[in-house]
């Protein structure tokens, strides 16, 4: 008999009840119920195995990215730091809380053969990394107001398809588009950095594996990455974001240390006229 718990079906890594699926609330505000986390199963034998599937039972997922600045300052002008130069990024580590389960272990929801599936009990047992990917899933709110034609600049988002869910009535009402739009987030060669075995607790009958892995890479999976990636703030395309560029800036109108809130869109730069800079909008 198969093992329900560990083989994939639907998109998840498993088919019993433990990964049946139910709707969610349609907000602006991201929750955590569309999140979807996936990495790759293992499967017995030669069994080709070349995809990643849902995480089921998985309580919480946390990555945190940081880099630090370096100040530079001169002798002789006075206590004053000239500029904050951005540092080396800190390596990106992710965090997982899952729940222990007989069938089903942190080893082998990450494509080890461990409990059942094989001797893997330790870290020492892993040579080879994995992927993990995280699907920032959108409501219907936000797939309406992302669009339907995205630029070049956004590969990163990609609609994903729930029909497999196979919904009572849900093709009856949406027919084919059974799709959200979804934010990716991919974390490439991963190793398992700290894996919690199964410690049990007289105070809870429930056993959770705590699991650390380091990321080699997070980028969106689909762009390419390099020197004139237009990320956003740069004044030689009129994003004028400081004060600090303006004189790189290729717009007509430079940053300035204020601005009114006028019109209906919130804050509106302030009028700038040639030869005639930092003049503030007329006030309501």
């Amino acid at each position: 008999m198969a093992n329900t718990d560990s083989t994939p079906a639907g998109g998840a890594q498993g088919s019993s009840h433990i990964y049946d699926y139910n709707s969610s609330p349609n907000t602006r505000a991201a929750i955590s119920q569309k999140v979807r986390i996936l990495s790759p199963v293992y499967k017995p034998g030669n069994e080709a195995n070349n995809l990643l599937y849902q995480l089921g039972v998985c309580s919480s997922f946390s990555a945190d990215f940081n880099r630090g600045v370096e100040d530079i300052r001169g002798i002789g002008f006075g206590d004053q730091i000239a500029e904050r130069v951005p540092g080396v990024s800190d390596p990106v580590d992710v965090s997982i809380e899952r729940t222990l389960m007989y069938l089903s272990n942190g080893h082998q929801a990450f494509g080890f053969a461990g409990g059942i599936d094989g001797p893997v009990r330790t870290l020492q047992h892993h040579r080879w990394p994995f992927d993990i990917e995280q699907q920032l899933v959108f409501s219907s709110i936000a797939d309406t107001e992302t669009g339907t034609t995205l630029t070049d600049n956004q590969k990163g988002i990609r609609e994903i398809d729930f029909s497999g869910q196979k919904v009572t009535g849900a093709q009856e009402a949406y027919g084919e588009n059974q799709k959200h739009k979804a934010i990716i987030t991919y974390f490439e060669a991963c190793w398992m950095t700290a894996i919690s075995g199964a410690n049990p607790s007289a105070d809870s009958s429930l056993m959770a594996q705590s699991i650390s892995a380091a990321a080699q890479d997070v980028h969106d999976l689909f762009s390419t990455y390099g020197e004139f990636m237009p990320s956003g703030n740069d004044p030689s395309l009129s994003q004028n974001a400081t004060i600090r560029h303006n004189s790189i800036s290729t717009g007509a109108n430079l940053r300035t240390t204020s601005s009114s809130v006028t019109g209906s869109s919130g804050g509106v730069a302030p009028i700038v006229l040639p030869g005639i800079p930092n003049i503030p909008a007329p006030p309501f």
